[in-house]
């Protein structure tokens, strides 16, 4: 069952790499958000109904910038809307609560216990078993590019230090290879508004570096 959700919730991402995605950032956070406390069984048949009604679906919202959120966990729907209402598409994210939840499937094996803990020990690194190589560097950038993300918005939970201390490192990672950044650093509660000023101004800059 936590196969098939994974597959399922990996081709519904897919879609995201399409000109004018036909699921947005925030479906996609609901998407996985609701599989971690939804009956297996109930989200795959849902999961599937979604892929089945795709092909044929058309958002008609502009595409705008496609952003990249990276962070631990996420389910700030509110926060998502937002960057999505000011001229943006979240493609892809490198979260604990988005697709490093779901992103690999097990190995067949006949012990099922092991199985499932390779599979955890398998999935895209926390910062926290990040060390000391840094695998995950790579990956965030392999998933920009696959995703054609044109930048990153990195959401910092307050007081997650192994993020945090991630930070610089994978900033300069993604920077170096053609993908600006902009870092937020959230709570318990969120500033919204600001937050909207600080996402419009990221965006305004991205517009005026085009220009030249």
């Amino acid at each position: 069952m936590v196969d098939e959700t994974a597959a399922c919730c990996v081709s519904c991402l897919s879609t995201a790499k399409a000109v004018n995605p036909q699921v947005t950032g925030v479906e996609a956070l609901y998407a996985s958000i609701t599989a971690q406390f939804v009956d297996k069984r109930e989200h795959n048949e849902l999961l599937k109904k979604v892929l089945a009604a795709l092909p044929t679906r058309q958002l008609n919202r502009p595409e705008g910038v496609r952003f990249m959120t990276i962070g631990s966990e996420n389910d700030d729907l509110a926060f998502m809307h937002m960057v999505e209402s000011v001229g943006s598409t979240i493609v892809i994210d490198d979260q604990c609560s988005g697709t490093r939840y779901f992103w690999n499937e097990s190995k067949p094996d006949d012990d099922v216990i092991k199985a499932i803990a390779d599979r955890y020990c398998d999935r895209p690194a926390c910062p926290t078993k990040d060390y000391p190589n840094h695998t995950r560097f790579d990956h965030v950038l392999g998933l920009a590019k696959e995703f054609n993300a044109r930048a990153a918005i990195f959401l910092q939970q307050k007081f997650c230090d192994p993020h945090e201390g991630d930070y610089p490192d994978l900033k300069k990672h993604l920077e170096d290879n053609g993908i600006p950044t902009l870092f937020l650093e959230f709570d318990i509660t969120n500033p919204i508004g600001p937050f909207r000023i600080r996402i419009e101004a990221f965006l305004e800059t991205m517009s005026d570096e085009e220009l030249f």
